[in-house]
């Protein structure tokens, strides 16, 4: 990994020229997006995660932390006790410079019960996409849940992107059969003219994830719906 995204976020946060970074994916044309968002405000933030932040409580772990906007509003506005981490060594130094108090680089499939249980644990701005892929999904769930305290919640965004795929004069979709799921696509992100390593993402319709939830032992809760097939869920144990 590269860390381009990283990159772009630490050069937002020290003046560093930042630029556009570029996002492509198996499904969708090269788009670009401005580096100030990963930056915003509460009051700049869609309704799916202001709702996100208003339930949290407890000890929180904040996964794919990125800039660490969520982070820094739970830490400052709420005074809730919040653990950051990322993937990205640029993105954390970056939330470290922000005033994050507890940001690592950490890969979320290689914490052990010796990290720690938490009461809330965060995954916006489409969490599920930190699985990969549907056959991933289930370790993905099961990691998290050994790392949730017993009465504690997930909280966890995703986009049904059935939208983006041909309707035909029936209703129906024209869907290639190359993934195990629509919702399962590669990401491309270049940043300054270089490009990072493809990586896998995925998109998942709430009631698929409902099922996958229950088959690891939680149960899912719908708790808000976007404006554009997005939605916010709520996975608790059993």
């Amino acid at each position: 990994m590269k860390d381009l995204f990283g990159k772009a976020i630490l050069d937002f946060q020290t003046n560093n020229n930042p630029e556009n970074i570029i996002t492509e994916t198996s499904i969708s044309e090269a788009d670009e997006m401005s580096v100030s968002y990963l930056f915003r405000s509460f009051d700049e933030m869609p309704k799916i995660e202001q709702k996100a932040l208003e339930l949290a409580s407890g000890k929180v772990l904040d996964v794919g932390c990125g800039a660490g906007s969520h982070s820094l509003y739970l830490q400052k506005e709420r005074n809730l006790d919040v653990v950051s981490i990322d993937i990205s060594n640029n993105a954390v130094l970056a939330c470290a410079e922000r005033g994050l108090e507890q940001c690592y680089v950490q890969d979320l499939m290689t914490m052990t019960d010796e990290d720690g249980k938490y009461d809330s644990i965060l995954l916006l701005m489409n969490g599920c996409g930190l699985a990969g892929t549907m056959k991933k999904l289930p370790a993905f769930l099961q990691k998290l849940k050994s790392l949730l305290n017993v009465d504690g919640q997930i909280l966890i965004d995703s986009s049904d992107i059935i939208y983006m795929f041909d309707e035909d004069e029936d209703g129906g979709r024209w869907i290639s059969n190359e993934a195990e799921y629509y919702g399962e696509v590669t990401f491309d992100i270049s940043y300054k003219g270089e490009k990072e390593d493809t990586f896998d993402w995925l998109y998942i319709d709430y009631n698929t994830l409902q099922n996958a939830a229950y088959a690891n032992g939680l149960k899912a809760e719908m708790i808000l719906e976007g404006e554009h097939y997005d939605y916010l869920a709520k996975l608790t144990h059993l």
